[in-house]
């Protein structure tokens, strides 16, 4: 087990807009960093070829020579026992081998896979909110909705690396279809474009910026439109079903949100904690505390590192991606 504050883990938070890239130390820390938007509309070797340029920026550094391990977060689906991801927002990477061609660009340094919200839920359990919780669900709640989960104080991705995607449980059964197969999925109802899509249907128009986004939508809301808060009242009933029903099946205590909607802050928290009430009714579901996400932006390339860190044994993380120990300390995980 390495355990020298100088080892360093080389994390990728890839998704369909961007590739960031960081060195990351035992305390959490981006020390150097890359991006590279995401050509998300082009073939795959396209594609590839954006994140090698973001490892071979991070390679350029003086700092790389302490790169012990790296760890990718990418959009989902990923099957992280095959090495493979078939981001819905990437439509060039369909079983793509990215782990092997990563593995290839990094002299042989190992290599882990987990999905972008199974890595927020890495950084928020060992850096963010979730820190010293141990039960918890983290969620993503931006362009799409995905999340991880932390049971018994071990980060469980499950065998492919998919555990807890809450935004494609149903909570909605004759819902609208959503790109994943199903219906009514908390993604379909509470991503930022739905959010946006509703309030637009029911007759909200943007501003004179013209904003026509999420944001868009949160800002008439904080100023009191009614179509506003009622298209985010809407997200946060679909949020909080999901919620109840994992505090239901697995008995969290808390639940992280974060991601660009969640920046909206009252007008879905408010409503968000009304609605859980309603649905988690149930005596050992109905104590679950919901609270905003603290790492923003680098929770993807801090949770990337840890997850692969704690593959690795480095700065004392548990081994093994899927059962990965996390404490609350700073040094470990």
């Amino acid at each position: 087990m390495h355990t020298d504050s100088g080892d360093l883990v080389a994390a990728l938070d890839i998704g369909g807009t961007k590739i960031a890239g960081a060195l990351v130390d035992g305390a959490g820390r981006p020390r150097v960093r890359a991006r590279r938007p995401t050509p998300a509309r082009e073939d795959g070797a396209t594609v590839m070829a954006a994140v090698a340029a973001v490892l071979d920026e991070l390679a350029r550094s003086a700092e790389w020579p302490l790169v012990r391990a790296v760890g990718i977060g990418s959009a989902g689906p990923v099957d992280a026992s095959a090495g493979t991801v078939s981001p819905v927002n990437v439509p060039g990477w369909r079983g793509f081998p990215l782990v092997a061609e990563v593995t290839r660009r990094v002299g042989g340094l190992p290599v882990t896979l987990v999905g972008d919200g199974v890595a927020m839920t890495a950084a928020e359990h060992w850096q963010g909110a979730a820190r010293g919780r141990a039960d918890a669900l983290c969620m993503v709640v931006s362009t799409g909705v995905g999340g991880g989960l932390v049971l018994g104080g071990r980060l469980r991705s499950g065998p492919t690396g998919n555990a807890g995607h809450i935004g494609h449980i149903s909570v909605d059964l004759d819902g609208d279809p959503c790109a994943c197969g199903s219906r009514g999925c908390v993604e379909r109802i509470a991503s930022g474009p739905h959010i946006a899509r509703r309030a637009l249907e029911s007759g909200w128009r943007p501003g004179p910026d013209g904003d026509r986004s999420a944001a868009g939508v949160a800002a008439a809301a904080h100023a009191g439109d009614p179509v506003a808060l009622a298209s985010f009242a809407r997200a946060a009933r679909a949020l909080a079903a999901g919620i109840a029903a994992t505090a239901t099946l697995v008995e969290i205590e808390v639940a992280v949100i974060g991601g660009g909607v969640a920046e909206a802050g009252d007008v879905l928290f408010g409503p968000l904690r009304e609605h859980l009430r309603d649905y988690a009714a149930l005596s050992f579901a109905s104590g679950v505390e919901v609270l905003p996400a603290r790492l923003g932006a680098d929770a993807g390339v801090v949770g990337a590192a840890a997850a692969a860190a704690a593959e690795a044994g480095l700065w004392g993380l548990g081994r093994g991606t899927g059962e990965a120990t996390v404490s609350g300390t700073a040094s470990g995980m």
